[in-house]
């Protein structure tokens, strides 16, 4: 019995020092780990935030026409009411296919459309306007349009560059919707700028 109770108490303070020991280990780990996920916590934030600001200018360039430009049209300038969709036409030809820094205003079941090419003596005989075999300024198709050298003009609601002097106008008399035409001529007036900036404006019903 007296052995028994020696025995018995030899084991409980081996016991009891073994749990501490273990115990002592996990709560320096929580420290550490706490420790760890605090420095951590501000580059996690960080990162997070490039991340979302890198995301955000991607879909910002992505869909910016659709944010500053009605229809999502990026031709379209502000105000306009109604689409002018794929590839734009006027007196029932399209416009030339060379045809850059195109802009375009509709209101009311009209619109006006400027744009820059080099192909308008080809486009004007195609549309009718002139004639094959007459000049690009004979008074019979068109006339000298009030603008002097020097001189420049925008429709209203219309936005891009001014239209500059000197200028031509075109009517066209056809079956079809009316359309008005200026186009810049060279100074020297007896050609049309090269380059030539053009302003058409005509129904679209």
């Amino acid at each position: 019995m007296g052995e028994a109770k020696a025995g018995g108490g030899g084991v409980a303070p081996e016991e009891t020092h073994e749990t501490s020991y273990l115990g002592g280990v996990d709560d320096a780990d929580r420290e550490g780990s706490l420790r760890r996920r605090r420095l951590l916590s501000p580059a996690v934030v960080v990162v997070g935030l490039a991340f979302v600001a890198v995301v955000a200018g991607g879909v910002f360039w992505l869909f910016q026409d659709e944010l500053f430009h009605p229809f999502g049209d990026a031709r379209a300038c502000d105000g306009s009411d109604a689409a002018l969709t794929g590839r734009i036409a006027f007196g029932g030809v399209p416009i030339p296919a060379d045809a850059t820094d195109v802009h375009y205003f509709t209101k009311h079941g009209s619109a006006e459309v400027s744009f820059l090419s080099d192909r308008m003596p080809d486009y004007l005989h195609r549309a009718g306007l002139v004639p094959e075999g007459d000049s690009l300024f004979d008074e019979n198709d068109g006339s000298a349009y009030a603008l002097r050298e020097g001189d420049s003009e925008l429709p209203d609601g219309l936005c891009g560059p001014a239209l500059k002097g000197p200028a031509w106008s075109y009517q066209g008399t056809g079956p079809g919707p009316g359309v008005s035409i200026l186009i810049e001529r060279a100074p020297t007036g007896t050609t049309l700028r090269a380059p030539a900036r053009v302003i058409a404006s005509f129904d679209i019903g």
